[in-house]
């Protein structure tokens, strides 16, 4: 009884095992993310709206604030986005823009530490490094076409 109960169940986990390596395509994978980008764009762009103008006008201490909101908005995004199976072929591609994203999160609480602190020098030296980044992480997806889930560097330089 006992054996055929336990064959019973590795043959369910046999068929089971196709559903879950069903390969996803790159089209597949951007209609999955592109959601969560949008969500965190959205939400980037009312944190980060007026950020240049409060640190040219020395209001660093919000500016930092601000950063802080739009840091913690990318790392739920990064989390969510992590979740998301990726097509086989561009899981290294993927691996790597996603620690280029957990690293612009870092950046950004660093520049809103910097900010809040009253250091606007090093905020404005670390917000070059996060344009940089940002941009080298666009450039490793390019080949999704990705709309939302491409970072706009402008909104924090």
């Amino acid at each position: 009884m006992k054996t055929a109960l336990l064959a019973a169940l590795a043959a369910l986990m046999l068929l089971a095992v196709p559903a879950f390596a069903a390969e996803i395509s790159r089209g597949e994978y951007k209609e999955q993310v592109e959601p969560i980008c949008k969500t965190n764009k959205e939400a980037s762009e009312r944190f980060l709206k007026g950020v240049k103008k409060l640190v040219r006008k020395d209001k660093l201490k919000q500016a930092g604030t601000d950063f802080s909101k739009a840091a913690n908005a990318l790392e739920k995004a990064e989390k969510e986005l992590a979740a998301v199976p990726q097509p086989t072929a561009d899981e290294a591609k993927l691996g790597k823009w996603l620690k280029d994203i957990k690293g612009e999160v870092t950046l950004m609480r660093q520049i809103a530490k910097a900010f809040k602190s009253g250091n606007k020098a090093k905020g404005s030296s670390l917000s070059v490094k996060l344009t940089h980044n940002a941009t080298t992480a666009n450039n490793l997806v390019l080949v999704f076409g990705f709309n939302y889930c491409k970072i706009d560097p402008s909104k924090f330089s």
